[in-house]
């Protein structure tokens, strides 16, 4: 239904009649100065205001004044469905990240091609959630506010880089990030996913004192280890098998994760990868009616576009106007 925004604009309509009723026009003789002594001015022709022209007027004056109350067409009030959940994603950006133990459609691909893959989808079927992005290396970076706008974090997790915030790791000082992000959010709200394949071995706060802060924040920290157990590489009498994740520190993802009532996966290889992130896409959402949204679609050009085409109208009828002669 139409609606004006500003409907105190329409308080100016009589101000047309009030400038007309109490402010006289200046007589000729004040109106013009005559340098010469003794010249007077006389009127020889004057012609009756047009009636049509006044009706014109005031109809390009209303519309005006209409445009400027700003009419809008309200819409039905839709209301937003959301989750409630606030999820921060952290994800590891160390050298090690750079390490091709990972198969991707049969192809080999590099831990975090695997993690941009399977992370885009899951942030993808996130609708309803706020998330927010942390990239770590040697320093934590929080890239992405908690928002709703899942298509932005998405790209940013795309352009990210290896090596971009170091080739250490952080755990801890993504952690703190994250809690201070986390804390003012509703308590039942606050989840992070923490992604890594290493141990932490920079920043200045440890993982497990992180962990405390998570915990009496109230955030819930599911942790990810990635990595596979066997790789072939080469050597000088051809290939061995090594296990590339030999640094990765499970215990300290296990008690993090317990601490704060997470979960710990271990994500030897896509599938599994995969299969963390649905499982923790299966967590029951919390049910929160969003504030109700109405529709609005601006109407004031219509009668602006109206008030100038009648003001333009009017020029065109001025009547003819009251001749002058001096007189001596």
């Amino acid at each position: 239904m139409p609606e004006f925004a500003w409907p105190w604009m329409f308080l100016l309509l009589p101000l047309p009649w009030i400038v007309r009723r109490f402010v006289s026009p200046a007589a000729p003789g004040q109106a013009l100065h005559l340098p010469h002594p003794g010249l007077q001015l006389a009127a020889v022709a004057e012609a009756a205001p047009s009636r049509m022209r006044s009706v014109v007027l005031v109809l390009a004056w209303c519309c005006l004044v209409g445009a400027a109350a700003r009419p809008q067409w309200i819409g039905p009030p839709q209301s937003q469905e959301r989750s409630g959940r606030a999820m921060m994603l952290a994800v590891d950006l160390s050298g090690s990240m750079r390490t091709s133990d990972m198969h991707l459609a049969g192809q080999p691909v590099t831990r975090f091609g695997a993690v941009e893959a399977i992370a885009g989808d899951f942030i993808s079927r996130r609708s309803g959630d706020e998330l927010g992005l942390i990239l770590f290396g040697s320093r934590a970076f929080l890239v992405t506010p908690l928002t709703y706008d899942l298509a932005a974090v998405k790209a940013q997790l795309a352009g990210a880089t290896v090596g971009l915030a170091g080739t250490e790791t952080a755990i801890g000082d993504a952690l703190g990030v994250a809690v201070k992000r986390l804390a003012a959010m509703p308590e039942q709200a606050r989840v992070l996913v923490l992604l890594t394949d290493g141990v932490n071995n920079a920043g200045n706060i440890t993982p497990l004192d992180a962990a405390h802060a998570a915990q009496s924040a109230g955030v819930r920290v599911y942790t990810i280890g990635i990595g596979a157990t066997e790789m072939q590489v080469p050597d000088f009498f051809g290939t061995r098998t090594v296990n590339p994740s030999a640094d990765l520190d499970e215990g300290m993802l296990r008690q993090i994760a317990s601490e704060t009532g997470g979960r710990y996966f271990r994500a030897t290889d896509t599938s599994e990868l995969a299969t963390a992130y649905r499982t923790i896409d299966a967590l029951e959402p919390m049910p929160q009616q969003g504030p109700p949204l109405r529709p609005r679609r601006e109407l004031f050009r219509w009668p602006l576009l109206a008030g100038i085409a009648l003001t333009l109208l009017s020029g065109l009828m001025l009547a003819p106007r009251r001749r002058l002669a001096v007189t001596t």
